[in-house]
């Protein structure tokens, strides 16, 4: 094996250590997130994205030469050579073997390195996803709280509306109860009124009879007594 082809084999291994550790259970996203932000990585952010297409540049072109290798390998201009020359089948199986190995490293490569892009972004997703949902989360228990606490002070309204509400039923009652009172005594004293009305006018009545009885009889008394003083004078 050639060293770009070591160095590809490794970087393959690397990734699938990588991947496997980034989809440990046990290690929450969040977490990852807490590493994710450390300050290194904060320095290197600059140079990840082309670090990111390089490698993706330079994978796909040893994925291009594997795959023309494997062709050139198994066309049929080496199989006419075998042909020709039987010695040669070791070595073209061989040559074959090889560019099929590395056309399998550098395919598996590229297909793990946007993989684990990919992973540490739905990873990052997920946390801030979490940790919105917390928020929200914590939200909607003081909403739950708040809302508890009004209907509560709802019920305390309502009630002291009813308490007050029967309070002044009862005290309308009693106050009906005492302008039916109220009604009854003016009645009776209107009753009483037209009776004092009456019997003063049956006064006045009995007071303007008298008074022409007495009219009459002052008149009587004055005809006595010029008759009494006539019969003086005739003797």
């Amino acid at each position: 094996m050639t060293l770009q082809w070591t160095a590809v084999a490794f970087f393959l291994y690397a990734e699938i250590a990588l991947n496997l550790i980034l989809c440990i259970p046990f290690i929450s996203a969040r977490r990852w997130r807490s590493v994710f932000s450390w300050r290194i990585w904060n320095w290197l952010t600059p140079y990840w994205n082309k670090c990111f297409f390089t490698m993706i540049m330079v994978l796909i072109v040893l994925f291009i030469d594997a795959v023309r290798e494997v062709q050139k390998y198994s066309g049929a201009e080496p199989m006419h050579d075998v042909k020709i020359n039987p010695n040669l089948f070791d070595n073209v199986h061989m040559k074959l073997f090889r560019a099929q190995r590395n056309l399998y490293i550098s395919g598996f490569s590229l297909f793990l390195w946007l993989i684990m892009r990919r992973t540490v972004t739905l990873l990052n997703q997920v946390a801030v996803t979490v940790e919105n949902s917390a928020g929200l989360q914590a939200q909607m228990d003081s909403a739950v709280k708040a809302a508890k606490q009004h209907q509560d002070d709802n019920l305390k309204l309502k009630q002291a509306l009813l308490n007050e509400e029967k309070a002044m039923s009862a005290k309308n009652q009693v106050l009906k109860l005492d302008s039916e009172k109220l009604a009854d005594q003016v009645k009776t004293s209107e009753e009483a009124v037209r009776k004092s009305y009456a019997e003063v006018e049956a006064m006045k009545r009995q007071a303007k009879g008298l008074a022409q009885e007495y009219d009459r009889l002052l008149t009587e008394h004055h005809q006595l007594q010029n008759v009494k003083s006539g019969d003086k004078k005739d003797q």
